[in-house]
């Protein structure tokens, strides 16, 4: 015999769907996180002049974040300045494709002891002027990017870049030199 799936049971399958505690609550949740990542930390990035970020972009520990002139941050960035002493500053016209993510803070390695109970090793990100960051880059803790930089999209940049460098890859590689004179090394 078979069992009809009749309207009412449709319209109670649906009614209880929108009526579930986990449900409701989830406006709440969404909008407490848009709060803590974007809206009050970004009253405590020091920016410069016409600064472009997306409405869904997020940044943890923004009191040390700087950004230069004319910064874009794309949609689904992530900033993580370090919890107590690391910066992440990035330079005037620096553009950061969407997704990216730069964090200027990781967990230590040690064998003996969790990831989670070891401290936080902190290192300041440096970011320079006019740098091109690709879609779904990430950049690692310590890292300087010099001036000009072009970082290919969905690459791992855990090593310093120079100056008008096209670098991509994971771990970020450099491919080869933009020939601009204000970035070559004197």
């Amino acid at each position: 015999m078979v069992k009809k799936n009749g309207l009412p049971q449709r319209i109670g399958r649906v009614v209880r769907s929108f009526l579930h505690p986990q449900v409701l609550l989830h406006p709440f949740r969404m909008l407490h996180y848009y709060g803590y990542s974007h809206a009050l930390q970004r009253g405590k990035i020091d920016m410069g002049r016409d600064i472009r970020l997306a409405p869904n972009s997020s940044f943890r520990n923004a009191e040390r974040v700087t950004l230069g002139d004319q910064v874009q941050i794309g949609e689904y960035c992530a900033l993580w300045a370090g919890r107590s002493t690391s910066w992440i500053r990035i330079g005037a016209r620096t553009t950061l494709g969407p997704s990216c993510f730069v964090t200027a803070a990781d967990y230590g390695l040690a064998a003996d002891t969790r990831i989670t109970d070891q401290d936080m090793l902190e290192r300041d990100v440096v970011i320079g002027a006019d740098c091109w960051i690709g879609t779904k880059s990430v950049i690692t803790a310590g890292v300087t990017l010099g001036d000009g930089c072009v970082i290919g999209a969905g690459s791992i940049v855990t090593k310093d870049i120079p100056a008008g460098a096209i670098a991509a890859g994971a771990p970020a590689k450099v491919l080869k030199m933009r020939r601009l004179s204000r970035f070559e090394e004197v």
